[in-house]
């Protein structure tokens, strides 16, 4: 993406040309540079560690946030820190989404990807998710319904339409804020139904489409020290904030797929929500950005896995409810359970996330299904080029 000094080079044949690129973007990144300085690319084929570890930390996060759930009715506190770490742990991972999908086309190999990547795990997942509701909560009418994702399967439905409208969204003057008003009119809108969970498609639609303009010297600018000192008494007024507004507000606002009018409000009452929780989110985002390491650590090797403890966490989040423990156990509802159900959360989804249970799920996750797909004589040749 950034090129040295100008030098004379052999031009890549157009097949080679497009497969460097592709690397390019998808390791593009900061890497630590000077305060104010451009990142260098990493060497091409290699991971960037810092979206890495942003996609770890992240997924511990949300399933952090599951945990505090059942504890939010007891506890202000947890509903502080349940609503202020709603506001940007998926906004943060939709960003990144959007970010690593600015190369999107419809070229053929970056379709079956999406088909194998993203469409297969829905169908597998949704499916897997109802037969589990079905013996575990002992409900025997749960449907299998590909058009009404449940739970954790909204992100793959959702991660799929916008990934389509790529092109459109680089092809348009003003995307943000067309993605914004999008966003608004969604939330004003209570006849869009629960098909294909569009009102997260189209709520969250914004941190996707800002994902897609973002460009690597964004994420150094956030990287600035300056920016990490701004963020710690932020991020203590988010805290403050969200425990004066706990017995105040419906946290239902941070899960984006209700209309204003769904959650007992007027339509402009909605309107601004929409806009006051998308600034909140950016700016919390950014906060977050600015403390996400630049340099490989123990748990960098983990990011490349966070759809699969995204994924299989949610048999447990939802498990814990379905078998009664928070009820049954009730030192949880203590400062101290509080404590120990958060540890727990990170080390599971942590453990999910680690090369030997990616190996074991990835017939699911990463299938490779060439079966599936018609060969094209182009990607032979493209494979003779790149070789």
């Amino acid at each position: 993406m950034f090129s040295a000094a100008p030098t004379p080079r052999r031009v890549l044949p157009p097949a080679r040309a497009a497969a460097e690129t592709d690397r390019t973007e998808a390791t593009a990144g900061p890497s630590g540079g000077p305060e104010g300085a451009e990142p260098p690319s990493p060497q091409a084929g290699s991971r960037n560690p810092f979206f890495d570890n942003a996609k770890y930390l992240a997924i511990v996060l949300v399933a952090m946030g599951h945990s505090w759930e059942p504890l939010t009715d007891g506890s202000r506190a947890a509903e502080a820190f349940y609503m202020t770490v709603y506001t940007f742990h998926m906004p943060a991972f939709i960003i990144i989404s959007g970010y690593f999908s600015r190369s999107f086309d419809m070229r053929k190999d970056r379709l079956q990807r999406l088909v194998t990547g993203v469409a297969v795990p829905y169908v597998l997942f949704e499916t897997a998710y109802a037969f589990f509701k079905r013996w575990a909560d002992n409900d025997p009418g749960q449907p299998i319904s590909l058009l009404d994702p449940w739970f954790l399967t909204w992100f793959l439905i959702a991660l799929f339409i916008w990934r389509l409208t790529t092109p459109l969204w680089q092809i348009v003057r003003w995307p943000i804020p067309l993605a914004v008003a999008i966003a608004v009119l969604a939330s004003v809108s209570p006849d869009i139904g629960d098909d294909l969970d569009l009102q997260r498609v189209l709520q969250f639609l914004p941190f996707f489409v800002l994902g897609l303009s973002l460009r690597a010297e964004h994420f150094a600018m956030v990287q600035r020290r300056a920016v990490r000192i701004a963020s710690v008494p932020l991020f203590a007024a988010a805290l403050v904030m969200a425990y004066w507004a706990a017995p105040r507000m419906t946290s239902a606002w941070f899960y984006h797929r209700d209309s204003a009018q769904e959650l007992g409000t007027t339509w402009w009452i909605g309107a601004v929500m929409t806009l006051a929780l998308f600034g909140c989110s950016v700016v919390l985002t950014a906060c977050f950005f600015s403390w996400v390491p630049t340099r490989r650590t123990w748990f960098t090797v983990l990011g490349a896995g966070t759809l699969y403890g995204y994924l299989l966490h949610g048999f447990l989040a939802k498990g814990s409810r379905f078998w009664g423990w928070f009820d049954d156990y009730a030192w949880l509802h203590t400062p101290l359970g509080e404590i120990a159900v958060t540890l727990i959360a990170g080390a599971v989804v942590t453990a999910l996330c680690t090369p030997p249970v990616r190996k074991v799920f990835r017939f699911a996750m990463e299938p490779t299904m060439a079966w599936a797909f018609r060969k094209d004589p182009a990607d032979t040749a493209r494979a003779r080029v790149s070789s």
